[in-house]
């Protein structure tokens, strides 16, 4: 007859390993990153940011210029002249992404650097 009072336990050296990397995995969800990751983090937003920007406006401009080089060559007779239009538009969108990028790399790095430079001199520290 078993003792009510009486816990049995058997321990599993590898099942023990595989819960610790289970819990690991949702104690870590829980935390911030550490402050170094979120510094790196914060720096590829700044860069990431611009980039993005500028790819798009790229894309859209040479989408514009490539639809006004098909009216040219596809459709010369009657849109000949706005093609030409369209294209020089879409030539003046898809330059304009330089300095956007450098606008936007700057205007982010000014709005991020007190942060990063506030958890840079902690870390330093």
């Amino acid at each position: 007859m078993k003792d009510e009072n009486t816990n049995y336990y058997s321990y599993s050296a590898a099942e023990n390993s595989e819960i610790r990397k289970i819990r690991e995995k949702y104690e870590n969800a829980d935390h911030k990153d550490s402050k170094v990751d979120y510094v790196k983090k914060l720096d590829r937003s700044v860069n990431n940011t611009a980039s993005s920007v500028s790819i798009a406006i790229g894309i859209i401009g040479s989408l514009i210029f490539g639809f006004g080089l098909t009216c040219v060559l596809e459709w010369a007779g009657e849109l000949f002249v706005p093609g030409i239009v369209i294209g020089i538009i879409g030539m003046v969108i898809s330059l304009t992404a330089y300095p956007v990028y450098k606008r936007v790399y700057k205007k982010k790095k000014e709005e991020i650097a007190p942060e990063i430079l506030r958890l840079t001199e902690e870390l330093l520290k």
